[in-house]
């Protein structure tokens, strides 16, 4: 990967001797392998059997969960909050979990759509909730720093299963909840 860095810099117009790209490979490769970390773990890993009995059948939310992602047509971050909230159905997550499995998928190359569901769909298989809804919102530099160059402008995508597909009331209190 470093030597692909190196060809990549080369590409653009710099010289690999000026002092201050030395090392700028080897650095780059570091940092790409740690923004991408998510293909290195599984969810059952990331679990790491903290999901507990649990005799509540009220929502749990967890919100303003910050995310770092990569856009996989540009390789240029997007970053933002994710509001993840399941209706428990006898098991509930270790709070950090909910985070782990977020940046789990968050920290693989991705689009938006993709990642809100991928997060639904562990929530789900996890905890088999009554439902699971994840909300996220997130800025993106590839329409922020070429394109459009639209500075302000914020993505929100969502995926709603089970109850809060189903249950109109169910959506709007979460969806209210999340918005305080």
């Amino acid at each position: 990967m470093e030597e692909q860095f190196s060809k990549i810099i080369a590409a653009i117009g710099e010289d690999l001797n000026r002092e201050g790209l030395l090392d700028t490979p080897k650095r780059a490769a570091k940092a790409f392998k740690f923004l991408n970390n998510g293909y290195d773990k599984t969810l059952e890993e990331v679990l790491n059997d903290a999901i507990f009995t649990a005799d509540s059948e009220d929502m749990v939310i967890v919100k303003d969960i910050e995310l770092y992602s990569l856009c996989e047509h540009h390789l240029l971050p997007f970053i933002g909050k994710c509001h993840v909230g399941y209706l428990p159905c006898g098991k509930v997550l270790g709070l950090s979990k909910v985070a782990r499995v977020i940046d789990m998928y968050a920290r693989r190359l991705q689009i938006q759509e993709r990642l809100t569901k991928q997060i639904a769909d562990a929530i789900m298989q996890a905890t088999g909730a009554r439902g699971v809804a994840v909300v996220i919102e997130a800025k993106h530099l590839c329409m922020m720093m070429r394109g459009v160059e639209k500075q302000n402008s914020v993505m929100t995508t969502s995926v709603m299963t089970g109850a809060f597909r189903k249950e109109i009331s169910t959506r709007s209190e979460f969806l209210t909840l999340i918005s305080r």
